[in-house]
């Protein structure tokens, strides 16, 4: 008799379990490999607060430099524009922040070509009466037994202050601002002028000077003063 209950349960608790099944695949439904697989949920990540800022964010070039002379001084006048604007139509080519990038490695080149004695290096680069000049202040230094000693800390800057055509020639001057170091000895190694551990901030307008018809892209140096 015993036994009978005993089937009997068992009978019971496995119609259960079947109905349970069948309840949990209408509500679940059924997993065949098939499926698309459902999209990775995207957790929105808060904004930076204000005054950090984001690893990430890369930002966008500002459109609103395209109206603007960056390179120009900011006391340039309509003389000034005028003169790029000339230059720019009877060269296309002249582009003012390639001038510009090209104006600075030649000032630091002059500088210390210069300063070393280096006529072979600043011909090239001067007109031939600045060429003269410097060749005269070498040649004068190394007859009294001297050296200067210039370190050209660092260029601050280098903008427009002048541009004009005049005929086929087209001059542009450069503000350089930079930090020197210049020191000049004699042939004992006494310092007779300068400061070798003082940096001097030295203000130079530098100007250049190209044919615009000619195919020689090059632009030399035809006058400096101080720009103090």
């Amino acid at each position: 008799m015993s036994d009978g209950y005993a089937l009997l349960d068992i009978l019971f608790f496995a119609v259960v379990a079947v109905f349970i099944a069948a309840r949990l695949r209408s509500v679940l439904g059924r997993r065949t490999g098939h499926e698309r697989p459902r999209p990775p949920r995207i957790q929105p990540q808060p904004a930076p607060a204000t005054g950090e800022t984001a690893e990430n964010v890369v930002p966008l070039p500002d459109r609103r430099r395209g109206a603007e002379e960056p390179a120009i001084a900011a006391e340039a006048g309509p003389a000034l524009k005028d003169g790029l604007t000339r230059i720019r139509l009877a060269d296309p080519s002249f582009d003012l922040d390639s001038f510009l990038e090209g104006a600075k490695v030649a000032f630091a080149m002059i500088v210390e070509a210069f300063a070393k004695g280096d006529k072979a290096t600043l011909e090239p680069l001067l007109a031939p009466p600045v060429f003269a000049s410097f060749a005269a202040a070498i040649d004068e230094r190394q007859r009294l037994g001297r050296t200067l000693e210039t370190e050209l800390v660092a260029l601050r800057g280098a903008e427009v202050a002048g541009a004009v055509l005049e005929g086929r020639l087209a001059r542009v001057t450069v503000r350089f601002t930079s930090e020197q170091i210049n020191c000049t000895r004699d042939a004992s190694g006494a310092v007779v002028e300068g400061d070798p551990s003082a940096v001097e901030t030295v203000v130079d307008l530098w100007t250049f000077q190209r044919d615009v018809t000619s195919r020689d892209p090059n632009w030399a140096l035809v006058e400096t003063r101080s720009g103090a």
